[in-house]
């Protein structure tokens, strides 16, 4: 894989973080303050936290259906032509939020997270691809990793470009709500390039393109045959919601808990990302050559959960900051080790499926928690953080259970 080939695939991981750290604290503020009169200001409290869940649940959910269409196609299409295919789909999407800042409309804005979601499925195809042109075990690692640090490169410059970009006081009347989001669509448009130019499918040629409404289901049929990935499952599952019940509400507790306006917010999510990229370009290869798969994904989890209780019970902010970086310290060297874990369990030609079936399973449980998470808020605001500690707990114990003599799970 040349060296500008694999600089495409860190964008295309790059631009689809990226985007999600730069609408969680800008949605949060769209929708938890009256700053920018996008909600009606006599909106109660409690149907912002709801209205913030439906915003955050829509994009995951169509991220689902997605993923699981075209992380699949992508074996039978091309890695390439997915690719392709993704990237307009997140113009379009940008294009849809932007209308619906311009008009303050709460369904313009469900609709542009529904056609980004449904387009977001470049994660595993990026995945899928690197693995694809990896030669030995330890470069598949080394690669995910890459991967893993250009993601997190990407939630680093979200936050950025929403806090930057947003703000009056550092750019005068150049500022705007609608900035970040014209320059997301300028990224984007230079990942297109970068793919189209230098990316080339190291797999047979493409097949004849076929959409079914089954393939929505069929994915899943194929599990019934592969045990091993079904024994991976539940762990990774509740992995993911160690993660995602943290991740989706840090910016939304802020605001509610210290009154914190889109600048603070954006910092958070902005820690968060230099911690994953710290521990995915300095870390991931000493400690996965070293230690098993299982046991770092235990011990991260459980610092992922004992710091969530830190953040929901510290008064002061820069405690919360602390505990966000400590716990995706250990999440971009969780995550990898997950991936390559998936990986393993099948052979080279259902990298696709597999990965496809991974992301699936994240963005369910993402649409899940977004909901039921945001209903908890009503109720008291430090639920999803008490859900990512009994999650933790999950990870350590259905790991422990589960993955008990699994092939190729512990190198």
């Amino acid at each position: 894989m040349s060296s500008m080939c694999r600089l495409a695939l860190l964008a295309v991981v790059f631009v689809d973080l990226m985007g999600q750290g730069l609408l969680f604290p800008i949605i949060n503020e769209l929708v938890m303050s009256t700053k920018f009169q996008f909600l009606p200001t006599d909106t109660p409290q409690a149907t912002r936290h709801l209205y913030y869940g439906v915003v955050i649940c829509s994009f995951f959910l169509a991220w689902f259906v997605g993923s699981v269409y075209i992380a699949k196609l992508s074996d039978s299409i091309g890695r390439k032509n997915a690719m392709v295919l993704c990237l307009i789909g997140a113009l379009v999407g940008y294009a849809i939020t932007i209308l619906s800042l311009v008009n303050s409309s709460l369904w313009l804005l469900i609709l542009g997270r529904v056609v980004s979601g449904f387009t977001a499925g470049n994660q595993p195809i990026a995945q899928a691809a690197m693995i694809d042109a990896s030669k030995t075990e330890l470069e598949a690692s080394r690669n995910l990793g890459l991967l893993v640090a250009g993601m997190s490169a990407g939630a680093v410059a979200g936050p950025i470009m929403a806090g930057l970009l947003a703000d009056r006081e550092l750019l005068g009347n150049i500022a705007s709500i609608q900035l970040p989001f014209y320059f997301a669509q300028v990224l984007v448009a230079v990942t297109l390039c970068l793919i189209l130019l230098f990316f080339h499918d190291s797999r047979k040629a493409p097949m004849q393109l076929k959409l079914r409404f089954l393939d929505l289901f069929t994915q899943f049929i194929h599990l019934k045959d592969r045990p091993g990935v079904i024994r991976l499952c539940p762990a990774y599952l509740c992995f993911m919601l160690v993660h995602l019940s943290f991740y989706i509400f840090i910016a939304n507790y802020l605001s509610s808990r210290f009154q914190a306006g889109l600048l603070v917010t954006s910092m958070a999510m902005l820690t968060m990302g230099i911690a994953v990229a710290i521990s995915s370009l300095f870390m991931v290869k000493p400690v996965l050559s070293r230690w098993s798969k299982p046991l770092v994904i235990k011990l991260s989890a459980l610092v992922m959960g004992g710091s969530a209780l830190v953040f929901a019970f510290s008064n002061q902010i820069w405690l919360c900051y602390l505990s966000i970086f400590f716990a995706y310290l250990c999440f971009g060297l969780a995550y990898p080790a997950l991936l390559k874990t998936f990986a393993n369990s099948v052979d080279e030609t259902e990298q696709g499926w597999v990965m496809g079936i991974a992301t699936a399973g994240f963005t369910l449980v993402a649409s899940l928690i977004s909901l039921v998470g945001g209903g908890a808020m009503e109720l008291n605001i430090r639920l999803p953080f008490f859900i990512t500690a009994a999650a933790a707990i999950l990870v350590l114990l259905l790991i422990q259970l589960g993955w008990q003599n699994l092939a190729r799970v512990e190198k």
